[in-house]
């Protein structure tokens, strides 16, 4: 019988289930000249949540993968909210650009009030990096991990700062946990929804660690499963997986601002100011499944995740 069997408890399902039909906690507060960071904010979550932010007055760093998308995005931002926004362009499927992004984060002059780990990817085929990683693993976590690493002394001599992630229920297909003998699926059987479970777990564990460092530091992590949303999330996957989300997923999804209302509250709010290492569902805080709260299996993938750092680092 695997470790996590005992542990899982019915009434965290059915309170999930629950928890997906409320509505996101609103903060009317403004957030003028402070600055947020948002990775992947071209379409869908990012893109609102980037609105959201300059709507009340916030400074923007944008990480995006296509240069004219983002720099219209910023433009689009500075006309309409008068705000500054700042386009840095990042391909997270190269682990060169991930120490890029982390670098020039690292050496801004100001203070990072609010870092969004946004951009993410979902493949229904399984997919190399040319580093030689699984892809979803390195868009999804890998890059959340360097980019936070990279951060870390920065964030510590800071007196206040929000670290979110933007995970996913989807988290719960890795029933069982990493399978820290077959990270990258070489050996098993590849699917789309156990990989991105995995990453978003991957995600969960990381948070422990940062938990932990961060104590009694004025910062804060967590992390958020933001609905249904439509997006254009597997715009990368065959038309059997597109034909299936525009008819099925899409048809019952939650506009993509209520996702943004909520990164705007958990970045924002005072009534989460010091709620740190929590997953929310949307606003609202759930117990996680028995392996998101497993901190052997969040100091072995740390470990791990150190090692790739190292390994890969590029100029």
């Amino acid at each position: 019988m695997h470790p996590y069997f005992k542990e899982y408890k019915w009434s965290n399902v059915f309170t999930m289930i629950h928890n997906l039909k409320l509505d996101p906690k609103i903060c009317t507060d403004d957030f003028p000249h402070r600055l947020v960071v948002i990775t992947g904010a071209t379409a869908g979550i990012g893109r609102a949540t980037a609105r959201k932010y300059a709507s009340h007055g916030a400074d923007l760093v944008l990480i995006n993968r296509n240069p004219e998308k983002s720099e219209e995005i910023c433009e689009e931002l500075r006309r309409e909210f008068h705000v500054n926004c700042t386009s840095f362009i990042a391909d997270f499927s190269r682990l060169s650009d991930i120490h890029r992004t982390a670098r020039y984060l690292s050496t801004l002059e100001r203070e990072i009030d609010v870092l969004i780990h946004n951009a993410g990817i979902y493949l229904t085929r399984k997919t190399f990096t040319q580093d030689g990683i699984e892809a979803v693993f390195q868009i999804n976590y890998l890059s959340t991990f360097i980019l936070n690493d990279y951060l870390l002394e920065k964030f510590k001599a800071q007196s206040q700062g929000r670290i979110l992630f933007v995970n996913s229920e989807a988290y719960r297909f890795a029933v069982w946990g990493l399978d820290f003998n077959d990270l990258f699926w070489n050996k098993r059987r590849y699917s789309g929804l156990q990989s991105y479970g995995a990453a978003k777990l991957a995600q969960l564990l990381s948070m422990i660690i940062l938990n932990e460092y961060f104590q009694g530091t004025g910062i804060t992590v967590n992390a958020m499963h933001p609905g249904n949303v439509k997006t254009n999330s597997g715009q990368n996957n065959g038309w059997l997986y597109k034909k299936f989300k525009s008819l099925v997923i899409d048809r019952f999804a939650r506009p993509v601002e209520d996702a943004a209302e909520a990164l705007y509250y958990l970045g924002v709010s005072p009534e989460v100011e010091n709620v740190s290492g929590k997953f929310f569902n949307l606003t609202t805080v759930e117990e996680p499944a028995p392996p998101a709260l497993d901190r052997n299996a969040a100091l072995k993938l740390w470990e791990i995740s150190m090692n790739l750092r190292g390994l890969y680092e590029k100029g």
